[in-house]
């Protein structure tokens, strides 16, 4: 049955979807310190294009270090990350985080602007005058009436409303890309599931790129094609979550798996 919260999105085109085995977004062997903490040691991941890959692992594993690396909003200190081709150490970040999609954690919303507004604020600063009607868009494609919801605060959202409109808002401006970081961590089991499932139906259809991070293992077996999993700055496998069930490349991928009660069918 169709998620009654989904609504008709337009088919991805080919001048919006690349070559599948193309990598769109590529970690070539980053390094990433804060100070004496080692966040991202000798990293390198590569992303097809249309495809979803979940960065999977516990606090402190380099998950969202890794994630913001691709939109500039971590710089490394070694190695190299590309984006559709281009080196971002000599992109303009502005330019760049314009048109990578972002979802922060718990949403990142301007709360003192109006939920139509906050969804238009990328199509907006690129001066680009239909971006209320870009924004009502989006708020529809994830299942928000923009003449119901647009007009009110983040405060008087549910969190999984909010989490919504901060989906609406990355996809207000036609990224090929998004980068998500727990974007359904906060929210019910209800919510997260029904959100979830919006999500990666609308994601399909509009044939994007997506990263997300997540703590749970589950999660990244539901909705992405491979599962990065990340331990103390380094990935110890990239797979697909059959893959990785049938052979665990260490003993920690082994023992993340068995925690989460997760087994070969």
């Amino acid at each position: 049955m169709p998620d009654p919260h989904l609504k008709t999105a337009h088919p991805v085109t080919p001048s919006q979807a690349d070559d599948s085995t193309q990598a769109v977004l590529a970690a070539r062997d980053v390094g990433k310190r804060y100070g004496s903490a080692v966040a991202l040691d000798g990293v390198s991941l590569e992303v097809r294009a249309g495809e979803c890959v979940a960065l999977v692992g516990e606090s402190g594993s380099g998950k969202t270090t890794l994630l913001r690396c691709f939109n500039r909003m971590t710089d490394v200190d070694s190695g190299s990350v590309r984006v559709e081709g281009t080196d971002v150490a000599a992109a303009d970040p502005v330019e760049l985080r314009r048109r990578v999609g972002y979802v922060p954690q718990e949403g990142g919303l301007l709360p003192h602007w109006t939920v139509l507004r906050n969804v238009a604020l990328v199509p907006w600063l690129r001066h680009d005058g239909g971006a209320p009607k870009r924004a009502a868009e989006a708020l529809e494609w994830v299942g928000l009436d923009p003449g119901r919801f647009g007009e009110r605060w983040p405060r008087e959202l549910s969190g999984g409303q909010r989490q919504r409109v901060a989906i609406a808002r990355a996809l207000a401006a036609s990224p090929r890309i998004m980068l998500l970081d727990e974007p359904f961590g906060a929210l019910d089991a209800i919510t997260r599931a029904e959100l979830q499932t919006s999500f990666d139906a609308l994601r399909r259809r509009l044939g994007i790129t997506a990263v997300f991070v997540t703590h749970d293992l589950h999660e990244g077996a539901l909705l992405a094609d491979r599962i990065a999993v990340l331990r103390h700055g380094r990935i110890e496998q990239v797979a697909p979550t059959a893959e990785l069930l049938a052979a665990p490349a260490t003993d920690y991928v082994r023992d993340l798996l068995a925690r989460s009660r997760m087994v070969a069918a």
